[in-house]
């Protein structure tokens, strides 16, 4: 914190805190506008006559405004939270903590947006925003991207900007089906990357649970062996975190398996590895993709989790990370 804002913080404290209050009201309506102040009021935990005075209060500076089917935030509002984006994550102490998160984790570069998506779905917009923007910034440099499947994958795809079209980019499914709706799997997300980027893609019509005896089979098959050369040749992996007793579902593993990963207090899963709290590896299976190996080969790694309950997960699999080369985000409350 700069040393005028630390001054001003001592002086006049509740300054601080009126401009966070507002601030969270505005960007809460820019997130699920339009918006009544009933809505608002249960979404900010606040009394609706509070609601209802600070909203007028953002009306008269002309920061919202309202229509029939609610509030919504005006241009001159959406200026005014961009210019205090910054100001307010170092108030707030979310600067101070990705960079204790970044020394603790020994890797490249933590973000934290504000807010839970577990209580505000809005929020995995803004999750996706922040990495489609890191995403983008190593374009110009890495050429090829795999991506895995889920609904944060798929925030990132919709907030990728279409405005540079750069049709050497490719985009590989990183892994097969895994029992999501099929907006949710690894093949639509990469397949709508490669919409928006103008880039290429290259997917993977596999079930992601194999025997050892199918995986060194379909090792064998001709677009097999070109899919892992292309994870051996892969710039960035862009992936989600799992909970450890939800993917073996997912997957249809046998009760003996879902046992085994219980017994061995898994907690998070990826790329077919299931890892306790302490970040040991206690399980692992055999999965159509790429395969960790590949992973930490990549030049650039990715890691985007949503919500208070993913971030114990989180740290456990950034301990997989080549230190400090992989730049991950990260939403939660770090420390709860």
């Amino acid at each position: 914190m700069d040393p005028l804002t630390e001054a001003q913080n001592k002086l006049v404290p509740e300054m601080t805190d009126l401009l966070k209050k507002r601030y969270q009201i505005l960007q809460a309506i820019q997130r699920e506008q339009p918006i009544g102040r009933r809505a608002l009021s249960e979404l900010a935990g606040m009394k609706e006559r509070d609601i209802r005075n600070e909203t007028d209060l953002l009306r008269s500076q002309q920061l919202i405004k309202a229509k029939t089917a609610g509030m919504v935030v005006t241009d001159q509002g959406a200026a005014v939270l961009e210019a205090l984006k910054e100001f307010m994550r170092e108030v707030s102490g979310l600067s101070h903590m990705e960079q204790q998160l970044k020394s603790i984790l020994g890797i490249a570069r933590v973000h934290i947006v504000p807010q839970d998506s577990d209580d505000m779905p809005a929020v995995k917009g803004d999750i996706g925003k922040e990495a489609a923007r890191l995403l983008e910034s190593r374009f110009a440099q890495h050429k090829i991207v795999a991506v895995t499947g889920g609904s944060t994958m798929a925030a990132i795809s919709k907030e990728l900007s279409t405005d540079r079209k750069d049709n050497a980019l490719q985009f590989v499914a990183a892994r097969g089906g895994l029992g999501e709706d099929v907006l949710h799997q690894a093949n639509t997300i990469a397949s709508a990357f490669a919409a928006k980027t103008g880039g290429s893609v290259k997917t993977l019509y596999l079930p992601d649970h194999l025997s050892a005896e199918a995986f060194e089979m379909m090792l064998r098959e001709p677009v097999i062996k070109d899919m892992m050369d292309h994870y051996d040749r892969t710039d960035i992996v862009v992936h989600g975190i799992g909970n450890a007793e939800e993917i073996a579902l997912q997957r249809k593993s046998s009760s003996e398996e879902v046992e085994h990963i219980r017994s061995g207090g898994a907690v998070s899963e990826a790329f077919g590895y299931y890892f306790n709290a302490q970040g040991e590896v206690v399980y692992r299976i055999r999965t159509a993709g790429i395969q960790l190996e590949q992973v930490k080969n990549a030049a650039f790694i990715l890691a985007v989790a949503g919500g208070i309950r993913k971030h114990r997960q989180f740290y456990r699999i950034a301990k997989l990370q080549p230190k400090g080369r992989c730049s991950s985000l990260m939403k939660g409350r770090p420390g709860k």
